[in-house]
């Protein structure tokens, strides 16, 4: 679909989409919509395999209607993040349980494992979705995720009929499509972005290095100015990858490997993106169970409908959520 999403003109600037989204401003009015939703948020620690642990969030309603959503942050966001809040908050509302998954080294678990995050550590988000589906059995399990945790979502998609995941559907909003040209978009375009994603990431690796000492080689980051500088380095030091081309093609979503896919995915993305080009859209093709939205307008993951900071994305999720189940 095309144009379904029409925000007052003064929200259609993508770069006023993108930061409103994330804006502090935004966060007494999240808070209070998602109020009942975090009132009954109750932390819990996943214990995957080879001693991996991911910590997430569990909101599960009194009266419970067998709906289970999962939904993953995007990259230096974190279960706290405004765009997953509110989203986890409206479903709440309309009857589903939800469980906000952090991926590791994401809001405070820097502690839970001694190997740094990467983006190509699918593996692990797989086997924690295969045990939230296994201690909160539900009827229907829906997946959603955000930028990185978008391209997360369509990856764990792809596995999950092996991987015994049974999810209904998959919605990922402005996912990560090439992380190459994704990381050139962030270093080209407007510097805000640029230095914003530097100091979340290095205010990570630093708190990585705080909390294990011997990783040495974290102090060396300060010498590199750009994204591309610091994956290089970390990748060479802390991944078993040859380069930092194979590093990003191990996590690119590929017209190939959308062809494995028995589980409907919905892409929700807007041709204004300042962050990931709208034209890789295009790479991915089409099969039975892709369905991609494009918009006009959204910027990255924003999609704000008004000045009350409202996200028409909460309610195209739940709408398609829901569905089947009407």
């Amino acid at each position: 679909m095309l144009n379904h999403f029409d925000p007052p003109a003064l929200l259609r600037n993508p770069h006023v989409q993108s930061v409103l989204a994330g804006l502090k401003l935004r966060r007494p009015l999240v808070a209070q919509r998602a109020k009942n939703m975090l009132a009954h948020s109750r932390p819990v620690i996943l214990d995957c395999p080879d001693g991996v642990r991911l910590k997430g969030w569990y909101s599960k309603r009194q009266a419970t209607k067998g709906r289970l959503a999962i939904l993953i942050h995007g990259w230096e966001g974190s279960a706290d993040s405004l765009y997953l809040m509110s989203a986890a908050g409206y479903l709440y509302e309309l009857g589903f349980d939800v469980f906000r998954l952090n991926l590791r080294d994401h809001g405070d678990t820097h502690h839970l494992n001694r190997g740094l995050f990467h983006s190509c550590r699918i593996d692990e988000v797989v086997a924690a979705v295969k045990q939230i589906q296994e201690i909160y059995p539900h009827d229907r399990m829906f997946l959603g995720g955000f930028s990185l945790g978008g391209n997360f979502c369509i990856r764990v998609a792809v596995r999950a009929p092996q991987s015994g995941i049974r999810l209904h559907r998959v919605v990922a909003v402005s996912p990560v499509i090439d992380p190459a040209k994704a990381t050139v978009a962030i270093e080209s375009g407007w510097s805000l972005y640029h230095r914003y994603f530097m100091k979340k990431w290095r205010r990570s690796l630093a708190r990585k290095r705080l909390l294990f000492p011997d990783m040495a080689a974290l102090g060396a980051l300060g010498r590199y100015g750009t994204l591309t500088a610091m994956t290089d380095f970390l990748t060479a030091r802390f991944t078993d990858f040859p380069d930092l081309a194979a590093y990003f093609r191990g996590y690119t979503i590929t017209r190939e490997l959308l062809k494995q896919l028995a589980v409907p995915v919905h892409i929700i993305a807007s041709q204004d993106d300042p962050v990931i080009p709208a034209e890789d859209l295009n790479t991915l093709g089409r099969t039975e169970f892709l369905t991609i939205e494009s918009l006009n307008y959204g910027g990255h993951c924003g999609f704000l409908k008004n000045w009350r900071f409202q996200s028409w994305a909460d309610e195209r999720i739940a709408e398609l959520f829901l569905q089947d189940l009407q």
